[in-house]
């Protein structure tokens, strides 16, 4: 070991970023190994770097003792005074017992030891390194592909482009530099593994802030995005400063900017769209470039019903329902797109009463309905309408209607039929007072059969 020693420590901390440190304590640990297996040496045996000479020795470390049982890890007490007579039963005394041709064995034993320190130490920084690119845009040179992968040069190591990664239909040559996204780094057995895709949707996110500054330092943000690769892809953008516009920042001049995401990623079309936190209005403007007349949502579900002018219901929906999917996902909502036309008659049906209004909206209404009978019907001609509004409030919508059309509800001259005709009569005619209904409810010349 000598000065070449020092000079290759050196060149691996230049060219592999390894520390000297680590070659070392590779280096210390093979020697060892090498003693014991060449000199049949079973005894404890530390190896010293002179960090100045290059130079490796060899000690045995023997402990002091009244009397030697093992020759090989004791030194008596006597033998200890003779090199120092300051030692006593318990210390530990260092033997150099360096071998004349320790250097050639030692060297051939210790190569694959060290080989596998300095290949473990160097897939640790890899990983370490790009374990922070995780989540984020690389360039890369396609090195090669094979019926499943592309195999993408980034550098230092080399990356895998999985079939769900990649855009159907594109395809590669050998040196094609391309952007990628790195969806994950693995720390395997065989070293990092890192896969990276172009069909992720944040691949688009990170195209975007390459080629927009505002969305860069966040004066414009991307809320969502909805992607199909290779086809159509939507994202939502936000501004947060009024002056904005985040659409026409993205869209850049003369499309230049969206443009440089297009060409990158095949001519993928792309629709930029303005986000909303008001859902009906997000929603009508990621269906673009369809009108939207209305957003009717289901109570207490992610889900809606929109209505469209009847010649842009194909356009709503668009080729295959891609429009409709992709607004589906950017939204994060079912959509369900009728006609204007459609949801009329749609509305008639039972479906869209039960959708729309649930039975226990019934149950509400018609206790509101009982009580404001109530404030108007004599109370002698009613057995404790109280009553039957807190009864109907807990209710089934089946119990609903039997209360109805249950004659103990009223005494005297109010049959409990005339009071719902009255109460519909009062519902379906806007242009009759209330006060003139009761009046000719009470009128006994009145006909009761009202149509």
């Amino acid at each position: 070991m000598s000065k070449e020693l020092l000079n290759a420590l050196d060149i691996l901390q230049e060219e592999k970023g390894i520390s000297p440190e680590v070659v070392v304590d590779a280096l210390e640990t093979a020697l060892i190994t090498a003693y014991k297996r060449n000199y049949q040496q079973a005894q404890n045996v530390e190896v010293v770097f002179d960090e100045k000479k290059g130079n490796f020795k060899i000690f045995a470390i023997k402990e002091v003792v009244d009397m030697v049982l093992d020759s090989q890890l004791e030194v008596s007490l006597e033998d200890a005074h003779k090199i120092n007579p300051a030692y006593e039963i318990g210390d530990t005394i260092k033997f150099e017992v360096t071998p004349s041709d320790f250097g050639r064995i030692a060297a051939q034993t210790a190569k694959q030891v060290v080989m596998q320190r300095v290949r473990e130490a160097e897939r640790s920084i890899i990983y370490e390194e790009f374990i922070d690119y995780e989540d984020d845009l690389l360039s890369g040179v396609v090195e090669r592909q094979d019926r499943r992968y592309v195999y993408v040069n980034l550098g230092k190591i080399e990356a895998v482009l999985t079939p769900e990664g990649q855009i159907p239909g594109e395809t590669f040559q050998a040196h094609d530099r391309i952007q990628v996204y790195i969806e994950r780094v693995e720390n395997t057995t065989k070293g990092p593994q890192i896969y990276v895709s172009r069909s992720h949707p944040n691949l688009l996110k990170r195209l975007f802030e390459q080629e927009v500054p505002e969305i860069y330092d966040g004066t414009v943000e991307i809320k969502s995005i909805a992607r199909e690769a290779g086809d159509r892809s939507k994202v939502a953008v936000y501004s947060n400063d009024p002056n904005i516009d985040p659409v026409g920042t993205c869209v850049g001049p003369r499309g230049q900017r969206v443009q440089a995401v297009v060409n990158e990623l095949k001519n993928e079309n792309m629709d930029i769209i303005e986000w909303n936190e008001d859902p009906a209005v997000f929603i009508s403007n990621a269906l673009n470039p369809a009108e939207v007349l209305d957003v009717h949502f289901v109570p207490n579900e992610k889900s809606c019903i929109v209505v469209v002018p009847d010649n842009h219901l194909s356009l709503a929906i668009g080729k295959r329902g891609q429009n409709a999917r992709l607004a589906a996902k950017l939204t994060n909502h079912k959509i369900d797109i009728k006609s204007e036309s459609d949801f009329a008659e749609y509305q008639l049906t039972d479906e869209y009463q039960d959708l729309f209004f649930p039975a226990e909206d019934l149950k509400e209404e018609s206790a509101e309905d009982a009580a404001n009978v109530a404030e108007d019907v004599p109370e002698e001609s009613l057995v404790d309408v109280a009553d039957e509004v807190e009864a109907i409030e807990d209710a089934s919508e089946n119990e609903v209607e039997a209360m109805l059309d249950n004659e103990d509800i009223s005494e005297g001259n109010y049959d409990p039929e005339d009071v719902e005709d009255v109460i519909d009569e009062f519902d379906n005619d806007s242009e009759q007072s209330y006060d003139d209904l009761v009046a000719a409810y009470d009128n006994p010349d009145l006909d009761k059969d009202i149509d």
